[in-house]
Parts: structure tokens; sequence; C-alpha cells
């Protein structure tokens, strides 16, 4: 015969002994000194921390306030935690002296903390652009693992799977930029490491070195070989021309030493004022002809001021 009798679910001595608010307040976030040899650096971090001056201001501040704002971190599989924001002002601790500092653990997924991590790091100044293209790849291979992969009945390139899968676009509105941009910066991640240095040192600008990432890891290499004995670095046009020929299996070592070689025109000085500059100075209603003008205006006044005040 069948017990008639229902399962009786006993309570915790945790739950008879603990009131409801103590019990909810357990589940909330708590801010905890934790040892800096239990932080560890997050897998791959794309953000190098530099003993600059901002550093240095960093390390003073701790010293003289501690640190102000936890660190983010998560259970670490192999013990300990895994910093997920808080890099900097752990080092800057560990300049000051410090054994300890605050953080905020949470318990996030690989995919979640990425996501988290670039956007905490993405607002810092000074961000080297290799290090804003490893931070967009991250995120948006995040975003798409965590969206799924598109299915194979439809197909990758389907007009359905690639207005869903869209996550550059969704990081530019993010960040205030273009989806094109996001995929510009992106396409730098495809360059060899000599490459991106000089990118990151200014040596090569950005908008050649979204067409040169496009040619094959040798060709790289072979560019690498002729910036350095023609001591001169491409230009847009010639790295649009090299990456045409590289598409058509036409570019070799004589085409591009005929590329490298040649006299480039003088560069224009330009100055480039953005709408989002002038509007600081401007009524929101302007246009940017009204700006325009008005600028021409007032440095026209401001010639003839200079003028007169010269022939006094």
């Amino acid at each position: 015969m069948k017990s008639s009798a229902r399962k009786v679910e006993l309570a915790s001595a945790s739950d008879l002994f603990t009131t409801e608010q103590e019990r909810q307040d357990a589940k909330l976030e708590k801010v905890q000194n934790i040892p800096l040899s239990e932080l560890y650096p997050f897998p791959d971090h794309p953000f190098s921390v530099r003993d600059d001056d901002s550093m240095k201001e960093t390390v003073e501040s701790v010293k003289e306030y501690g640190v102000l704002m936890p660190a983010i971190a998560r259970p670490r599989e192999g013990g300990g935690y895994e910093l997920v924001a808080g890099h900097r002002r752990k080092h800057a601790c560990e300049l000051a002296g410090l054994d300890t500092m605050p953080v905020i653990v949470r318990d996030l997924d690989r995919d979640t903390a990425i996501i988290f991590m670039v956007d905490s790091n993405l607002q810092r100044e000074n961000i080297l652009p290799s290090e804003r293209a490893k931070a967009y790849k991250m995120k948006l291979d995040a975003i798409k693992r965590r969206a799924g992969r598109p299915t194979v009945e439809h197909g990758e390139n389907s007009p359905k799977i690639s207005a869903n899968f869209r996550s550059d676009d969704e990081i530019g509105a993010e960040m205030g930029v273009s989806g094109d941009t996001v995929r510009n910066y992106i396409a730098l991640t495809q360059l060899v490491p000599e490459l991106q240095q000089m990118v990151d040192d200014r040596k090569i600008a950005m908008t050649p070195a979204y067409q040169i990432a496009a040619l094959k890891p040798d060709e790289q290499a072979l560019l690498v070989e002729t910036i350095n004995s023609e001591q001169a670095t491409p230009s847009l046009s010639q790295a649009q021309r090299m990456k045409k020929l590289s598409q058509s299996g036409k570019l070799d070592e004589d085409t591009m030493l005929g590329i490298m070689s040649e006299e480039k025109k003088p560069e224009v000085d330009k100055i480039v004022l953005t709408s989002d500059t002038l509007h600081k100075y401007f009524p929101r209603s302007y246009t940017p002809k009204q700006m325009q003008d008005t600028i021409i205006k007032l440095l026209e006044q401001w010639m003839k001021k200079r003028q007169r005040s010269q022939e006094r």
C-alpha cells in the first residue's frame, strides 16, 4: 500500500534562525577587500596597463584616499577571482604598497564578462588603435555567441540572417560611432604585429591601415620590409592600389616596390571640426552653413582688428 503522506521539505538551520530581510541582504552585492594575490587578469585583456603620468596620479590618489571605486571580478575556475574591471586600479595598489583592494564579485558568464569588460574600458582616454580593434572584435564575437550562430538552412549570407547579425552596427550605436568605423577597427586585427605597432605609433595613418589589413600575411611581411628599406609608409592611394593588386593576385615584390618608391604629393594641411565640437559654441538650431558663416565673419573681424593694431 502506497503511503499518502506528502513529502515535507525541512527548512535549513539558516532559514530557521534568520529573518527574511537577512536572507535578502545576503543576496545583495557586497564590497569585499580581496588580497591582490587572489586577483588574476582577464584572459586576452585588450587594454594594456601603462606606467605613465596618469598611472602616477592614480597611485598618489590611492595612497591618499584609497581605491574610491571597487573593481569588478568574477569567480575563477582555478581559484581566486578574475578581474573584469579594475586592472589599472590593481596595478596602482601594487605600486602603492597595498595588499588588498575593494572588489565586487559577480557571477558572470564568459561572454557577459567580455561585454562588461569592453564597455567599462572603451570610455578611457588614450586608447591605442590596436587595443580598440581587439576590444571591438572581442565584444562582437561575444554578442554573436550569445545570439546564436546562423542556421545552415538559411545560410550565413541570407538577407534575413544578415539583418539579424549586424552586431557591429549595434556596437557602433552604443559607442557613438558608425558600424563602418567598428568594422574598420576590427579589420586592424588582421594586421601583422609589426604593422599594428606602426599604426599605434602613428607612423601609418588609419585610413591606409584599413586597406593594407586586407593584404595576405606574406604580403604584409613584404610590406614591412619595403617600408624599412624605403623609409616610407603607404599613403591611402598606395594602400588602395596594393589592396586591389592583392585581390587580383598581382601584388609581388616588384609591384609593391614600384608603388612604395613613388614620390608622394605633398599633403594639404586640413583642420577638421566636427559638428559635435562646433555645437558646443552654437545653438543646436544652427545648421552647418550658419555655423560656417558665423565663424568666417568672426575671423574676418579678428583679422581687421589685428591689422589695425599692427598699424598703430
